[in-house]
C-alpha cells in the first residue's frame, strides 16, 4: 500500500525526483533473474510482431508463463488472467499465422478493421473491463488486498482486446497495446516491480513503432 500511496503522490508532485530515482535505483537492484528472462523475451516478442514474424509467438511463450507465476505472487490477478490469456491465444495465433495457401503464402494478413470490427472491440473491451474490475473487488477483499481494481482492470481489459486483434493480424492491436503499456508502467511500479515496469516503457514505445510499420503494410497490401 505505501508503494500505492508513493507512485501516486510523486504524479500529483508531493514526492521528489530523487525519492522516485531512489525508489527507481531500490526496485532495480531486487529484479529477480526470472524477471530479467520474463522482459528480455516479450522485448524480443514484440520487435518479432512489428516485423510480422511467427517467432512472436514461441518467444513470447516464455514471458507470459513466467508473468502467470510473478503476477500471482505480487497479487496482480487481473494480470494473471492476462498472461494465461496470452498463452492460450499465441498457440490460436502461432496456428493462424501458420497457415498457408497452395502456393505456400500466408493466408493471414495485416488488415484495417471495419467499422463493425470496431464495434466488436469496443464492446468487447467494455464488457471485460466490467468484469474484471468486479471480480477484482471481489478478490481484493476476500483474498488480495494488494489488489488495484481499476488500474489492472483497464490494463487487462486492454490487453485482452489486443492479443485478440493481433491473433486477426489487426492493425487496431497497437492502440491497445498502448493503452495496456500506459497503465502498466505505474502498475508494476507500484508493485515494486520496477524493472517490469522499464520494460512496459519500452513496450510502449516499440508499439508505436509497430502502428505505423502494420499501417504500412496494411496500405500496400491495398494495392
Amino acid at each position: 500500500m505505501e508503494s500505492i500511496r508513493f507512485v501516486l503522490a510523486s504524479i500529483v508532485g508531493q514526492v521528489s525526483i530523487n525519492d522516485v530515482w531512489a525508489q527507481f535505483v531500490t526496485g532495480m537492484q531486487q529484479t529477480t533473474l526470472l524477471e530479467y528472462v520474463a522482459v528480455f523475451a516479450g522485448i524480443v516478442s514484440v520487435w518479432y510482431s512489428r516485423k510480422e514474424n511467427i517467432l512472436v509467438y514461441p518467444i513470447g511463450l516464455i514471458s507470459t508463463t513466467i508473468y502467470v507465476y510473478l503476477s500471482f505472487k505480487y497479487h496482480l490477478i487481473g494480470e494473471a488472467s492476462v498472461n494465461i490469456y496470452y498463452s492460450v491465444l499465441s498457440i490460436y495465433g502461432w496456428y493462424l499465422w501458420a497457415r498457408r495457401n497452395r502456393q505456400h503464402e500466408p493466408v493471414l494478413h495485416i488488415t484495417f478493421s471495419t467499422p463493425k470490427m470496431w464495434a466488436w472491440q469496443l464492446a468487447f473491451f467494455a464488457v471485460l473491463y466490467v468484469a474484471i474490475y468486479f471480480s477484482l473487488v471481489y478478490l481484493k477483499e476476500a483474498f488480495y488486498p494488494g489488489v488495484i481494481p481499476w488500474g489492472d482492470a483497464f490494463a487487462s481489459a486492454t490487453a485482452y482486446t489486443g492479443m485478440w486483434l493481433m491473433a486477426r493480424k489487426k492493425v487496431e492491436s497497437w492502440y491497445w497495446w498502448i493503452g495496456t503499456n500506459v497503465a502498466s508502467i505505474p502498475l508494476y511500479f507500484a508493485k515494486g516491480l520496477v524493472f517490469t515496469s522499464v520494460f512496459y516503457f519500452v513496450l510502449l514505445l516499440m508499439a508505436f513503432w509497430g502502428l505505423v510499420e502494420w499501417q504500412r503494410r496494411a496500405r500496400l497490401a491495398k494495392h
